[in-house]
């Protein structure tokens, strides 16, 4: 009787011993390990630059850093020679040669110097027809300077001494924007991570031996040689030799994979065990990996279109000021008084543009990334913050995520005995002691299983990798071997009628089936699954309690998935899809107006994390990965996303405050200073507006500080 192996996250016409076990401690088939997470996943680092698109375009955060302080240290005398400050606290700024001339030359300093970025980003929105924050920051210090600049020329007669407001706006936008961006990660650095996948070098074979080369020197048709250990620099089709292959980087599956004469390799994927020759079929822009980097580039475009919070705000304020402004202006012009007209006018422009605006969200999402980073989520990207709370479905990868992605022992039978345990733990031990001297996942497994029962473990030595087959050892001078089906076939052997219900069932599962032959007989079969993570399936019942749907995707077996998902209670399946169509079923799902968060930790998970209205990959996986999605799990607990869609909730609660808070004050602030209760003898003046805007931040902060009594704890997620 023949069965082929359709083990859990393995290429399924392979048998799970086709990798080349090592002894004494070398990793059997170079088992490929994800690449760890970097420590610091989430905020960015001060040099970090931002995505190319959006109001932070091209600018880093130490960029702001440098003029913030900046601009703070010359803000400090501006504010302190400022007549109009000095009346509000009643006092005296002391007067020498030259005194009055302080707050316009440094005020000038920190508008060129500290107001540039919104300078530049305001004109890129009035060019867009965009307007958000940075145009309604621009147009409030360029009205206050214009306006400071004719009152200490003393044109005009107009009493707008707005310098000391310059001064405070220009470095509290500042600080907003750089604590806003260090809680944000680049889009950039998924790119930037695919293409570390790649070699600079490669060892191209000639008549003479071989020749070390570019990467970009290489064509196809090239045959080149890839030692151990060493990756692909391009797709191609191995021509001789053979070689387990760690396609983790690119599949998102923990095992190797066997590659012989005529199969495929992928570029940035590693050879771990043996050197062989392939032929180049692609290179550069046209391999696999160049075109998941080009799938990631045109996913962060799409999900970058929508506009934050914050900037929908900003939009309805720029509008709403200047349209007060245009108002109060023709209205006092009309009313005969063009002095009046002027100085409402600007006073308007100038208070339009809240401090507490530009506080307010930066704050929440400084504190909300902090109160996250301490649950194990750490959150990259703003967006992802808001939208956590919009998702309908949470569309899980299986391997790594919801499983452990390490072969586990799942049932063991016996062919003389079956069903015994007698018979069920002489069949383990044996298989255990030829297992005993690999490092590989599937000994691992089988040799701790052992233990777990407390089995006596012979000793076996002589131990044989048999590549593509199994692997033998000598127990007290019998020849015991642990392989599939190739191995039984090789050693021209069926499997007995006693195993086959149990393998049968094992095999409908999906599980990977080893046999455990003694010479010539066979004395039973063990079964390796995919194990499961205990606490999938709390995150899975707690998500459904809550009304979202939970989603599972695979490259593996259907009947695996099924498996997979029955025991979790999992609502739809996605099986057998193809590494570059993962992010179609993304696409799909959300075609049929589901907003979806996707849970990965592979290469080819993030295209499918960027195109997702939030993308959270698991700490344990790629790079790429965890630079492609807005969240990072910095543990392999799928509960923590839990944690996330509360933190969403409360932060976009806080948001709304803050807004509303913001704006208010606008909205009642700029009509009094545009005069509409002049009637009454009620005008509100700069300094009176400055004040209120200065009390305005001041509430939006220690609102935001109220986010730190939320309690995130993933393992109490329920």
């Amino acid at each position: 009787m023949e069965h082929r192996h359709t083990g859990p996250g393995v290429d399924k016409s392979v048998d799970p011993h086709t990798r080349s076990h090592g002894p004494h401690g070398t990793p059997h088939g170079g088992h490929g390990v994800h690449a760890a997470a970097p420590a610091t996943a989430g905020p960015a680092g001060d040099s970090h630059m931002v995505h190319s698109q959006g109001q932070h375009a091209g600018h880093s955060v130490a960029m702001f850093r440098d003029r913030f302080w900046l601009s703070l240290a010359l803000a400090v005398p501006v504010v302190f020679f400022s007549p109009m400050f000095a009346d509000l606290l009643g006092y005296e700024p002391p007067v020498f040669p030259g005194s009055a001339w302080i707050p316009p030359v440094f005020g000038t300093a920190i508008f060129i110097y500290g107001g540039r970025p919104f300078l530049k980003g305001g004109l890129s929105e009035l060019r867009t027809r965009k307007p958000g924050m940075m145009l309604l920051i621009a147009m409030a210090i360029s009205v206050a300077f214009i306006a400071s600049w004719v009152t200490s020329l003393g044109l005009g007669g107009f009493d707008l001494d707005f310098w000391w407001e310059l001064a405070l706006l220009v470095p509290i936008m500042l600080l907003g924007h750089w604590i806003e961006m260090r809680a944000l990660g680049s889009a950039q650095g998924a790119l930037d991570a695919l293409a570390a996948l790649l070699p600079d070098e490669a060892e191209r074979v000639t008549g003479a031996g071989t020749e070390t080369v570019s990467v970009s020197e290489l064509r196809a048709g090239d045959t080149i040689l890839v030692r151990p250990g060493g990756r692909m620099p391009a797709d191609g089709t191995v021509s001789d030799g053979q070689a387990e292959f760690d396609e983790s980087m690119i599949t998102g599956e923990s095992k190797t994979v066997l590659r012989a004469p005529g199969d495929p390799v992928v570029a940035g994927t590693i050879a771990t065990d043996n050197s062989v020759r392939v032929r180049v079929s692609a290179i550069g822009e046209d391999t696999a990996l160049a075109g998941i980097q080009r799938l990631v580039a045109e996913a962060q475009a799409s999900s970058s279109r929508a506009q934050a919070l914050a900037d929908r705000a900003a939009a309805f304020l720029f509008y709403f000021a200047a349209g007060t402004g245009l108002l109060t202006f023709v209205f006092w012009t009309l009313m005969g008084s063009v002095t009046d007209a002027v100085t409402r006018t600007v006073t308007v422009l100038v208070i339009a543009c809240p401090h507490a605006l530009g506080l307010a969200i930066p704050l929440v999402i400084a504190i909300s990334t902090e109160r996250a980073a301490r649950a194990g989520v750490l959150i990259k990207n703003r967006m992802a913050l808001e939208r956590m709370r919009t998702v309908d479905v949470v569309l899980f990868d299986k391997t790594g995520t919801l499983t452990r992605g390490e072969p586990e022992l799942k049932g063991v039978v016996s062919a003389a005995g079956a069903g015994t345990a007698t018979g069920q733990d002489a069949v383990l031990a044996l298989a255990a002691a030829v297992e005993a001297d690999s490092e590989h996942p599937v000994a691992r497994s089988i040799v701790a299983a052992a233990r777990e029962r407390g089995l006596e473990i012979p000793t076996a030595d002589g131990f044989t990798s048999l590549t593509g087959r199994g692997v033998r050892a000598t127990i007290g001078g019998r020849t015991v071997y642990v392989g599939g089906p190739a191995l039984l076939r090789e050693l021209g052997l069926q499997e007995p009628p006693a195993l086959a219900a149990a393998t049968g069932a094992w095999l409908e599962r999906g599980a990977a089936v080893l046999h455990v032959v003694d010479g010539g007989t066979v004395l039973g079969a063990v079964s390796l699954e995919d194990a499961v993570r205990p606490e999938s399936r709390q995150a899975v019942r707690a998500l459904q309690a809550r009304g979202i749907k939970v989603a599972m995707i695979t490259g593996d077996a259907r009947q695996v998935a099924q498996a997979v998902a029955a025991e979790l209670a999992i609502d739809e399946v996605f099986a057998e899809v193809l590494p570059a169509d993962k992010d179609k079923k993304v696409a799909e799902l959300q075609g049929r107006g589901l907003r979806v968060a996707m849970v990965g930790d592979g290469v080819n998970d993030s295209p499918a994390l960027a195109r997702a209205e939030v993308g959270i990959a698991i700490g344990g996986g790629t790079d790429v990965a965890v630079e492609s999605a807005g969240v990072v799990l910095a543990g392999n607990d799928p509960r923590a996303v839990l944690s996330m869609l509360d933190l969403s909730k409360a932060s976009y609660r806080k948001m709304w405050q803050n807004l509303v808070w913001a704006t208010g004050y606008n909205i009642i602030s700029v009509p009094l200073a545009a005069g509409v209760l002049a009637f009454a003898g009620i005008v509100l003046s700069p300094a009176a507006g400055a004040v209120m805007m200065s009390a305005s931040t001041i509430v939006v902060a220690l609102n935001a500080q109220l986010l730190r009594r939320l309690k995130l704890n993933p393992a109490a997620a329920g």
